[in-house]
């Protein structure tokens, strides 16, 4: 199965993702994990301003990454409606 997967921070505002893999050393995947990063989670893009940092909706929480670390987290873009703020 061949899926394509993105770095979170080429998401537009409002385009929602599902988690696949994150990159990064032990410390990275494991702070990341813990907030709630884990394969098959959707993440909904909040802000992002194409610099600076990110902010994503996680598991009804709303989490700032640097773009740097937004690079290292893969995720398969959902191609349904994006679905707005507040609505479920």
């Amino acid at each position: 199965m061949n899926e394509e997967r993105i770095p979170l921070s080429a998401l537009a505002p409002g385009e929602v993702g599902v988690m696949r893999q994150l990159a990064g050393g032990r410390g990275f995947v494991s702070r990341l994990a813990a907030l709630g990063f884990t394969p098959g989670t959707e993440v909904t893009m909040v802000q992002n301003f194409g610099h600076g940092p990110i902010i994503v909706l996680v598991r009804d929480t709303r989490i700032a990454l640097g773009r740097g670390e937004a690079g290292k987290v893969q995720v398969k873009r959902m191609l349904n409606e994006p679905r707005r703020q507040g609505t479920k």
